[in-house]
């Protein structure tokens, strides 16, 4: 079972410490609380050509900035049930994979009409590009995802248009609203940047991204909830390619890439050393290769592990694990990463190879952890590394695979094994006070399962 080790004692020049570090913590790896996001696409879109004066290209699946012919896009948004103050506008354009780029991205401006048709509009008949510079991109690659700052027209409910244009003979391609998950997005974010609490929020799942309907639409639901983001792996599938991830999880969940804490997967590690998976969330992920690191929020200690690379007792991520509890101060201890030690799954089999981890978080009193890797939802009672159940000492743990890859089956149900459902997508929600936690699934929008709690801290 090993050997609880207790904390040293807490005293007031600790508290002040922790109260320091706290406030620091909570303003640099939390989200604004009170902003929320919403994210709009065309309700049209089109472009014109020079060469090509009576031609409509209102269904094409591509957008056109260029200067030899002469090509021009217009976007049209409608926007509405948006409360609250815009704090954030970006439009969000994807470069189409069919095109290598261009070294001009094209310059943006406001329109003034907003009723020219999608079907109608000609070379011929084009309305006016006449508004205010919104912004200039510089060079765009295929499948790379690019922003323009529109807070200056988008200021709330309306109807609104953009028009784009390039000086380069060097045309810049973007996908169309045809184009399903790819089309363009207009991005608002409202509220206050002003935390109604001093509670943290961490929400998050694993097995995210696969260009269908449910990484998107698990992502709506974190547009609506402020706080910091957590990955259980498999960020993208089905290989972890960088084209993966401009194209499934970069329009979806990339949209928190800021405030997002992520763990990799199996499926990030099929692209060797998970090279895309480092270099899309850069030093957010921990050093490259290793891919375990910890930080604090609030009162509570946040690691993030890597169970694709040596976990065995005294293999280097179990010593820093170690040291890394023995030297925190929280009272309160979470822990992720992607394969479970205990799931009731028929697919994955549980992996035994990650008791030394859980081992060494009970031994230094942590207090839950959350894994993915089975595409279900499943919480357990509080158990000790064996799986038995500790009421006094256990961990509660979670497998939370439901981001948006399809769903698993379960097959012969495990000890202590408490709720579970492999049919929902959503989100699991953790609201962490000073010595307890909240915890809720959120589904996604058209289905109905629930679950929540609170538990308290060892």
């Amino acid at each position: 079972m090993g050997i609880r080790l207790t904390r040293p004692p807490v005293t007031m020049a600790t508290v002040a410490v922790l109260v320091a570090a706290t406030a620091t913590v909570v303003v640099a790896s939390a989200a604004p609380a009170a902003a929320a996001t919403q994210t709009f696409t065309p309700v049209a879109d089109t472009y014109v050509q020079s060469d090509a004066t009576s031609t409509n290209y209102g269904t094409a699946t591509q957008i056109v900035v260029d200067n030899s012919p002469v090509r021009r896009l217009f976007l049209r948004f409608t926007v509405s049930g948006v409360s609250g103050t815009v704090t954030a506008a970006k439009l969000r354009l994807r470069a189409i994979s069919g095109n290598d780029g261009s070294v001009n991205g094209g310059t943006f401006k406001a329109m003034s009409n907003t009723s020219w048709s999608e079907t109608g509009t000609t070379w011929a008949n084009q309305p006016a590009i006449d508004g205010a510079t919104l912004g200039t991109l510089g060079a765009v690659s295929r499948d790379g995802w690019y922003e323009i700052d529109v807070k200056a027209l988008v200021t709330g409910n309306g109807t609104f248009s953009i028009g784009g244009s390039s000086t380069n003979t060097d045309g810049a391609y973007y996908d169309s609203r045809e184009s399903g998950a790819d089309a363009p997005q207009l991005v608002l974010t409202t509220g206050t940047t002003t935390p109604p609490s001093g509670d943290p929020v961490f929400v998050g799942a694993g097995d995210i991204a696969n260009s269908g309907s449910g990484d998107s639409a698990t992502a709506a639901l974190i547009d609506n909830i402020p706080g910091t983001v957590y990955t259980l792996g498999d960020n993208v599938y089905d290989s972890g390619t960088a084209s993966e991830f401009n194209s499934y999880y970069e329009p979806t969940w990339g949209r928190f890439k800021s405030r997002t804490r992520p763990s990799p997967g199996n499926h990030d590690y099929v692209t060797s050393g998970a090279s895309a998976y480092y270099s899309y969330f850069g030093s957010v992920a921990g050093p490259s290769g290793r891919g375990y690191y910890s930080f604090d929020l609030g009162n509570w200690h946040i690691v993030s592990l890597n169970s694709n690379i040596s976990m065995s007792a005294g293999s280097t991520q179990e010593q820093w694990l170690r040291t890394d509890l023995a030297a925190s101060t929280k009272p309160c201890t979470l822990a992720y990463w992607h394969h479970p030690l205990f799931t009731s799954s028929s697919n994955h089999a549980p992996s035994t190879s990650t008791r030394p981890l859980y081992q060494a978080l009970y031994d230094y009193n942590a207090d839950v952890v959350l894994w993915g890797h089975n595409h279900v939802y499943e919480r357990f009672a509080p158990m000790n590394p064996n799986g038995g159940l500790d009421t006094a000492r256990g961990l509660r743990t979670w497998v939370a695979g439901m981001g948006g890859a399809s769903h698993y089956a379960f097959g012969t149900i495990q000890p202590n094994s408490e709720a579970r459902n492999s049919s929902a997508y959503g989100v699991l929600k953790f609201t962490l006070h000073a010595n307890t936690y909240d915890w809720q699934f959120v589904p996604v929008a058209g289905q109905s399962y629930s679950d929540s709690g609170t538990g308290s801290c060892h």
